[in-house]
């Protein structure tokens, strides 16, 4: 069965949102046996009418089961979990989706829970949110981050697999600040540009003009201005440090350009554009190198968490990892060109 390689058969999904709900479908859709909870009975409904177990009480769609994803909302995560490693036996691999890390995984160690929960943060996502817009596809092939504490190392092999396996997962190990960190520009920091601008045309006297002539550039510059507004106020306070001070540097680089725009200088904004066209362009066309590891099962897991976390912090990621004849080998890939700095 896919997902068995790392001994994961039996999942459960505890919040059945947009990723939430995207999980389930896809571990339904793999052949794993898989149930569902939710806080809304609506969306407990939802998810037996498409074929899925979904019990009323959190404990009985956990027990038993290999593997827990928790899908909730940032603020909820830390008690969700805590009721269900109480409902899950000590072997039960768990793992949460959210999109900041740093807090989580925290609340997780000071619950005795580091051996066993890793924190997740697939890199994907939509406009829209709930049960209603998840898909299967959704996660396929997406970057996905597990950040494996000093004692978690065995449970990242186990859910390293299985994401693998069943969604194709590139996995990126990082440690959960250099997540939060990287995460701060690639992902949140993009969420408050795409509010600033979609809010300035919203207060715009020329409003309905702006959306008239709107195509790709503001289409694309906006479209996650279109999630959910409690989701994205979470997400930015759940970071709130890091994403203050990425938006310093960002404010400096959009001085420039203005400075460069007021002063009529041609070459410094040509400069400061060409300079952004190559972080865009280095998005799509990135070479990697590929080489494998290994490293005996019973071996210190401090060197083999500081392989992992080399690997995503130099940009790379896994997409192999299994255990055989007492050890486990990594199929890993890193950027072909050294990063800058």
């Amino acid at each position: 069965m896919v997902g068995e390689a790392g001994g994961l058969a039996r999942a459960a999904v505890v919040g059945t949102g947009l990723i939430g709900g995207s999980v389930l479908f896809r571990l339904r859709d793999a052949g794993l046996d898989v149930a569902a909870w939710d806080p809304d009975p609506a969306a407990r409904r939802q998810v037996r009418e498409r074929g899925v177990a979904a019990p009323d009480e959190v404990e009985e769609a956990v027990a038993g089961r290999d593997v827990v994803f928790v899908c909730g909302p940032l603020p909820t995560l830390p008690a969700t979990l805590a009721r269900v490693a109480a409902a899950t036996d000590d072997r039960c691999v768990l793992t949460d989706v959210g999109s900041v890390k740093a807090e989580v995984a925290t609340s997780a160690t000071a619950q005795g829970l580091g051996h066993r929960f890793v924190p997740g943060h697939p890199m994907a996502g939509a406009d829209r949110a709930g049960l209603g817009a998840a898909a299967p596809e959704l996660l396929d092939g997406a970057a996905w981050v597990l950040c494996p504490g000093p004692t978690g190392v065995d449970a990242f092999r186990r859910l390293a697999a299985l994401l693998v396996d069943v969604f194709h997962a590139r996995v990126v190990p990082m440690s959960a600040p250099e997540h939060d960190a990287a995460a701060a520009l690639a992902s949140h920091l993009p969420h408050l540009l795409a509010g600033a601008l979609a809010g300035a045309v919203q207060r715009s006297a020329l409003r309905d003009a702006v959306l008239a002539l709107a195509a790709g550039s503001f289409s694309d510059g906006t479209r996650v201005a279109g999630g959910p507004p409690e989701r994205t106020a979470n997400m930015l306070l759940g970071n709130r440090d890091r994403v203050l001070a990425e938006l310093t540097e960002v404010s400096a680089f959009l001085d420039e350009l203005t400075g460069a725009l007021r002063a009529g200088d041609a070459a410094a904004l040509t400069g400061r554009l060409a300079e952004a066209r190559t972080a865009r362009a280095a998005l799509r066309g990135r070479a990697f190198t590929s080489h494998r590891r290994e490293f005996p099962a019973g071996a210190d897991p401090a060197v083999e968490l500081a392989y992992l976390r080399e690997v995503g912090a130099a940009g790379g990621h896994l997409t192999g990892c299994r255990m055989a004849a007492g050890a486990v080998r990594y199929t890993a890939h890193l950027p072909a060109t050294p990063p800058l700095g």
